[in-house]
């Protein structure tokens, strides 16, 4: 009779074998969790480890965006939580160098093209995106991080951003980690004086994005600062 071991062994060849034929297509979300944790958790069948994670927070998205002290709760160590961890962050910088700063940004989908800015954060955070005349990108990244509650438009700071770029254009973008994509009062006033300021440097406004996990709001879309936008 065979033992753990060999079963184990072989059971893993499998695993891989199927991904590297059709990659995670037809797998079950804790087959596709047992198979990533084959490189944290070498001597040990990882299937009731995956189950276990999948049980304690609901999802496979759940268990990567747990903090890591939950995650050990679960029995793995903090090396293993790290690797769980990394998934979301890498996912968002992989989604990042596939855009092609180069072209024109398409002002219509503004909010497609920062959503993903945002995957694997549980905190708050403002985006700047900064186009030139020919609404080309010549910047984009966080300019500030808050709390999960709350994050500060730091004005000063984008319009510095704004003048040593050379922008023409500005897009702010900031997340809901807790709740929905609902500008609050607070976001339209930021808008309007962020607006008004910017317009002071020759820069116009174009809009400004407010995420919730996939789901975004754009405030000129939606006519919400219709008289800054």
């Amino acid at each position: 009779m065979q033992d753990d071991k060999q079963i184990h062994s072989g059971h893993r060849r499998r695993l891989r074998s199927k991904f590297l034929q059709s990659g995670l297509d037809g797998f079950e979300a804790h087959e596709s969790l047992e198979l990533l944790l084959y490189y944290a958790v070498p001597r040990k069948d990882t299937n009731p480890i995956a189950h276990r994670l999948l049980d304690s927070f609901g999802s496979l998205s759940a268990v990567f965006d747990a903090p890591v002290d939950a995650i050990k709760e679960c029995g793995l160590s903090e090396n293993t939580a790290i690797l769980l961890k990394l998934i979301p962050q890498m996912s968002r910088l992989y989604l990042d160098d596939k855009v092609d700063s180069s072209k024109a940004v398409d002002i219509k989908n503004i909010g497609g093209r920062l959503v993903h800015k945002f995957v694997g954060r549980d905190y708050e955070a403002v985006v700047l995106m900064l186009l030139d005349v020919k609404y080309k990108e010549v910047f984009c990244g966080v300019i500030s991080k808050g709390s999960v509650n709350s994050c500060d438009l730091y004005i000063r700071k984008i319009i510095e951003h704004a003048m040593i770029y050379n922008a023409t254009f500005a897009v702010i973008a900031h997340n809901h980690p807790s709740g929905i994509a609902l500008p609050s009062m607070a976001d339209i006033e930021t808008t309007k004086t962020l607006s008004s300021a910017l317009s002071l440097v020759g820069v116009r406004l174009l809009d400004h994005i407010v995420v919730a996990d996939d789901d975004y709001v754009s405030m000129k879309q939606s006519n919400l600062c219709s008289d800054a936008l």
